[in-house]
This record gives C-alpha cells, sequence and structure tokens, in this order.
C-alpha cells in the first residue's frame, strides 16, 4: 500500500472521527501535526530514508503565498529533531514527488536555522514549504559520486586562477587579498557598529560571475537577508568573512576565489559551476546587538 494513501486513509478517519476539516483547504493533517498537500505522485518507490541526500527544487512562502526563498538545494536528512521539522516532510515523499507542506515558522527558523525569525513573521506564524523532489541518493552512493566527480573536474583548479588574474588585470585591482585571498574593496564607508558573533545581520548582496552576470540577488527578489552571525550554514565562507569585516552602513566589494566560496563541487543549486571565482557587491544594512535582540 502506497504511504501516501495510507495517510490519506488515517487522515480521513480522524477528520470524520473529529467532525473537523482541515484550517487549511486542500491540505491534510499528517500524524507529526503539520500540514501537506501531495500535488505529484512519483513513479519511483525509492522513498527518503534518514541518512539520505536529497535533491530538490524548495520554495518557502508566506501564508499569503509571498515567496522569500526559492532555489534548487542537496541536503542530508536527518532523523526529524521535532515533530514538524522539515525532515519529517522530506521522510513523507519519494522520488519524483512534489508536495506542499505547512509548518510551524518559529521552530523552523529557531531549531533548523539557529536564527531568529525574519521581520516579515511574526511568533506563532506559520510558513509553507513546496518541494519537488528530484533525486534520492542513499549515503553510500552520494559519496560515490562525489568522488568520482571531484577527480574528474580536479583540474580546473589551475584554469580558474588564470581566469581570476586576468579580471583583476583587466579592472584594474590592485588591492592586497587577505590571507584568505578574498579581495574586500570597501565603496562607502559605514559608520555603524562593527560585526561581532552572535549579532543580527540584515545585509543586501548581489552576486555576479566575473563576466559581470548574475546569479542571485536580494535585490532583485525585494528581501533583504537576515542571520545571525557567527552561525555555520548561513552564508558561504567569504561572504562570512567579508562581514565579519563591516560596518553597519558599509558597502563593499568582494571577489571570493572558489575555496572561500562555492568550492570544488559548485552551488548546490546548479547555478555556480565548480572552481568558480564570484564577485559580491554587499550592502551591510543592518547590525542588531546580540544583547538587543535577546
Amino acid at each position: 500500500m502506497h504511504k501516501w494513501f495510507l495517510l490519506l486513509v488515517l487522515a480521513g478517519a480522524f477528520f470524520f472521527s473529529c467532525n473537523n476539516q482541515s484550517p487549511y483547504p486542500g491540505y491534510s493533517q499528517s500524524p507529526n501535526g503539520f500540514y501537506y498537500n501531495l500535488q505529484a505522485f512519483g513513479n519511483s518507490d525509492k522513498q527518503v530514508k534518514p541518512g539520505d541526500y536529497i535533491t530538490a527544487n524548495i520554495i518557502y512562502k508566506t501564508m499569503d503565498d509571498s515567496t522569500f526563498f526559492e532555489g534548487k538545494r542537496t541536503v542530508q536528512v536527518a532523523e526529524p529533531s521535532y515533530p514538524s521539522s522539515i525532515d519529517a516532510c522530506f521522510l513523507m515523499l519519494s522520488k519524483g514527488e512534489k508536495a506542499s507542506f505547512i509548518i510551524p515558522a518559529g521552530p523552523f527558523f529557531n531549531k533548523t536555522l539557529e536564527t531568529t525569525l525574519p521581520g516579515f513573521l511574526q511568533a506563532g506564524d506559520s510558513m509553507k514549504v513546496n518541494v519537488d523532489l528530484q533525486e534520492v541518493n542513499r549515503k553510500e552512493e552520494f559519496r560515490s559520486e562525489k568522488e568520482a566527480f571531484l577527480n574528474w573536474i580536479e583540474d580546473f583548479g589551475q584554469y580558474e586562477k588564470v581566469l581570476l588574474q586576468q579580471f583583476l588585470e583587466e579592472k584594474k585591482i590592485d588591492a592586497e587579498p587577505t590571507p584568505s585571498g578574498i579581495y574586500h574593496i570597501v565603496l562607502e564607508e559605514g559608520q555603524g557598529p562593527k560585526v561581532e558573533e552572535g549579532d543580527t545581520v540584515v545585509v543586501h548582496y548581489e552576486g555576479k560571475f566575473l563576466n559581470g552576470k548574475f546569479f542571485d540577488s536580494t535585490k532583485q527578489r525585494k528581501q533583504p537577508f537576515e542571520f545571525v552571525y557567527g552561525h555555520e550554514m548561513q552564508v558561504i565562507k567569504g561572504i562570512e568573512e567579508v562581514i565579519g569585516r563591516m560596518r553597519q552602513g558599509e558597502k563593499a566589494l568582494a571577489i571570493l576565489p572558489s575555496d572561500v566560496a562555492f568550492g570544488k563541487t559548485g552551488s548546490s543549486t546548479g547555478i555556480v559551476p565548480p572552481y568558480t571565482s564570484v564577485v559580491y557587491k554587499v550592502n551591510l544594512v543592518e547590525v542588531r546587538k546580540q544583547s538587543a535582540t535577546g
């Protein structure tokens, strides 16, 4: 019996017995308490298990369907740390399936991302997570494929260095790199507080390739990025280093070699290739000191 059929039967029995309906039209409640709406069945029996690596198109939305994140991600699924976690959602899916989930926003940001709620969400709010699950790899499969891929692209590293040097010469950039190889060029001085670990920072950024083509922009999304500085997995290593050198109000240009950007594998979205230097224009909009945020 397909898991979705079983869940629908259980959900239907629960709601009929309680003479109640889901508060979200088209969504059913899972045994873990969050809500789901299956939009497409998969054609594979490869269901997600803890420890698997999944590749999926993921969209985060407010309950009025305003998108605040959209991208392709490869992540390792963990045992759910709380009932309504995003991992619990992933574990309901099989390869090729599409579903929309409604989960509490607070635990997602506070527990999963280990950060504070963004300003457009309030305590107690729910959020939508739309998942288009494209690939499921068991841990052993993922490691094998990754090793083969890295061996194939190893020679790209030297080619990247040539392209970066040509870019620096063409743009007449004579700034000295940091020990990690970052070129941090201040475009406009900041007069506010300096960033410290634990501070909540709000930034606008634009990411471009060396040829000038954009690959990411918070300004195009009309939504600045907010995160707790010093927590892992929030931003790439090079951007974290640059922000740590900035003051509130500063605008800076950051030229990042791949080893402090998206590395040997490229971005999880597939947009940034392996061994690719990138350029970011960063505007540190606000620094909220740790003592002020709680």
